[in-house]
């Protein structure tokens, strides 16, 4: 497997109707928003549902959540540690031992070679202290809307006791908040230098773009019903040398959406017209649209 060479940008555009892409947990769990109202999903969910889907087409990953563990293990330690090849190494003298360390977890998971990662061990029987910094060649900005948002949030109830005799409660009511309909612009790239330092293939680039492409699959919940979050519009743009053409700022600015005229408020994607000149014109780049998943140019 070929190391990348070639400097890769993305840009996509995230659907929401009627549904919270991300809750801010410090705020009742309401749509996160600026305080301009736009919308916004951070990059840590972006990259956690991206880990998601890498996990759902059979790839090892370090950072699991609790509700997709399939390992067996609880925490980030127990599963350095029952890797066979790194908790040998944790366990040796080796002089080199943290480029041992580092070289081994890039092997051995696909999110610590893209996205890099922090281990930090407290010394344990028969382990020194561990303390190894990765960092990963894939970057993601945080999504932010094309336009305000209008949040809605509704009162909800429980209809049935949790134990038996007892009796409903104030905590029988609750709030669910949701996005009434949003477009998102999210964006990134993958620095060949660094991919380098995590032997970051082509493949694995490729991994990411088919993860991104699919985001919101297998992502259904009660705040995001099946459907209403869906990466729409999806570019890939490859470079023709390993620090790109143009940087990733002018690649990123190079779509841009307009409101069609006599629109002041979108309620659906079509309401939206997008404009690739400047992304075209870039001489040096080649260029994947997907529109529904399905390449289009």
């Amino acid at each position: 497997m070929a190391i990348l060479e070639q400097k890769v940008d993305f840009i996509g555009f995230i659907t929401v109707n009627r549904a919270n892409p991300n809750g801010d947990p410090l705020n009742g769990n309401q749509p996160r928003t600026d305080y301009d109202n736009y919308g916004e999903i951070s990059d840590v969910c972006l990259k956690r549902k991206i880990r998601n889907r890498l996990q759902d087409l059979g790839e090892k990953i370090l950072v699991q959540s609790d509700d997709r563990c399939d390992d067996g293990c609880d925490s980030i330690r127990a599963r350095v540690e029952a890797s066979e090849a790194i908790g040998s190494i944790l366990k040796g003298k080796e002089k080199n031992k943290e480029k041992l360390f580092f070289d081994a977890a890039c092997h051995e998971w696909i999110d610590v070679r893209g996205f890099g990662q922090v281990f930090a061990f407290k010394k344990a029987t028969g382990v020194d202290a561990v303390s190894i910094g990765v960092r990963g060649p894939v970057s993601i900005h945080t999504a932010v809307s094309l336009d305000p948002v209008l949040t809605t949030s509704m009162q909800i109830t429980k209809s049935v006791n949790g134990e038996p005799g007892e009796k409903k409660g104030s905590d029988t009511m609750g709030m669910k908040h949701r996005v009434d309909f949003g477009v998102y612009k999210m964006q990134g790239s993958i620095n060949v230098q660094l991919a380098g330092k995590t032997n970051f293939t082509t493949e694995d680039a490729d991994k990411i773009k088919k993860a991104l492409i699919t985001l919101f699959d297998n992502d259904a919940s009660s705040a995001r019903p099946e459907g209403s979050v869906e990466m729409t519009q999806f570019f890939w743009i490859t470079h023709a040398t390993k620090t790109g053409v143009a940087p990733s700022s002018k690649i990123h600015a190079g779509v841009k959406a307009i409101l069609k005229e006599g629109i002041d408020m979108p309620k659906k994607f079509e309401d939206y017209q997008f404009d690739e000149t400047g992304l075209r014109a870039i001489d040096g780049i080649t260029i994947e649209k997907y529109q529904d998943g399905q390449l289009v140019s």
